[in-house]
């Protein structure tokens, strides 16, 4: 191996005390103790305008769509935590897709997410745990070229799930969520 593999890490909300961005730093963590690499984004920190083809003609790629292009770019590995909003996935992440899934000049088709290794997961309030969004968010990747793990956690009633210091009171959850990462990880370290 001549690099350290990368794996971004990123929730599909921009709300600040989001399930969700607390359960992808566990996951985060996991990949982190197979020593890797980990970034974690907050997409709050990179506001996009709502995709709009015009737009793009007129002005070309927002800046913060280049940015965030350039960060799934540089990373091989994806850990996504997508919410749930009324059965699929956050309008939030999936414009983020969207953007970055866009044409430049001399790069390859799709080249932010082809042959990217991700593992994808879901906190939410009702008693699916979000699994409804998870399955549209594994479609859309798989179609963009990524390589989505078959093992995902969809963790319900997710008001009760978390400790006051972001780690799940379900030693089995936590466990199950750190394993999505360290999978991610364990994958890369043998592709790299």
């Amino acid at each position: 191996m001549t690099s350290t593999p990368k794996i971004l890490a990123f929730a599909g909300s921009t709300r600040v005390d989001s399930y969700n961005k607390k359960l992808v730093k566990i996951a985060a963590a996991g990949a982190q103790a197979a020593e890797v690499e980990v970034t974690y984004l907050d997409l709050r920190d990179l506001p996009l305008p709502l995709f709009d083809e015009d737009l793009e003609a007129q002005e070309g790629l927002p800046v913060n769509a280049r940015t965030l292009k350039d960060l799934l770019i540089s990373h091989q590995g994806l850990l996504i935590a997508s919410p749930e909003y009324n059965s699929s996935l956050t309008p939030v992440l999936k414009n983020a897709i969207d953007w970055a899934s866009r044409p430049s000049a001399n790069e390859a088709p799709l080249t932010a997410f082809v042959d990217k290794v991700a593992a994808i997961m879901s906190a939410s309030p009702g008693g699916l745990g979000g699994l409804r969004g998870l399955s549209q968010l594994r479609s859309i990747l798989e179609n963009i070229g990524v390589l989505v793990l078959p093992a995902q956690v969809a963790v319900p009633k997710a008001y009760e799930a978390f400790n006051t210091d972001g780690s799940l009171r379900d030693p089995q959850q936590q466990e199950s969520i750190e394993k999505l990462g360290k999978n991610v990880a364990n994958i890369l370290l043998k592709l790299y």
